[in-house]
């Protein structure tokens, strides 16, 4: 038999102890999410993973506001984000603060997920993009790698929100 652990059972930080504890090497790049539902789930991935920091761009809304919080449940304040309007400038700064840029996306040549792993000592951008248009072509020209999730239905993508928790478990479990 099985009893479900209690909040305290399960020894989280508190949210100072956590903003203040070391991160992994990743930050995510949201690029044009329409839904602050998906962003949400982004903020609350991206805490269970302990990401460094979220980009919201373009046309993301950015905390606080009720929707986001509704999925994020309050890791929109656990986790740094930062607003810029373009994705681009965004990928080319983190590109010259020494991160590789890795665009989640179907696209020519590009890696399925099972088969890469992060570098040690390495800093990467993990850019995700709108629900229906995807990442920007601009900025998948400017990525590094491409990484795609292996899918065998008949739909040709995962929800967003979906690919930022299966990337991240993909790459960060222990």
């Amino acid at each position: 038999m099985f009893r479900k652990l209690s909040n305290s059972e399960l020894n989280r930080p508190d949210l100072e102890t956590f903003k203040a504890a070391p991160k992994r090497p990743v930050t995510l790049v949201l690029d044009g999410i329409r839904s602050q539902h998906n962003i949400g789930s982004a903020f609350r991935s991206a805490d269970a993973f302990a990401v460094e920091k979220i980009w919201l761009c373009g046309i993301c809304a950015v905390p606080p506001t009720p929707e986001i919080h509704k999925s994020a449940l309050g890791a929109e304040f656990s986790v740094a984000w930062e607003y810029a309007e373009d994705t681009l400038s965004v990928v080319e700064r983190l590109k010259a603060e020494g991160y590789t840029i890795i665009s989640v996306e179907q696209a020519e040549g590009s890696v399925a997920l099972q088969d890469f792993t992060l570098e040690s000592g390495r800093r990467y951008a993990l850019v995700f993009g709108n629900e229906v248009a995807g990442v920007r072509q601009d900025v998948v020209n400017a990525s590094d790698l491409c990484l795609e999730i292996p899918q065998f239905g008949t739909k040709h993508s995962l929800n967003v929100s979906v690919s930022v928790g299966v990337v991240l478990w993909e790459l960060l479990h222990p």
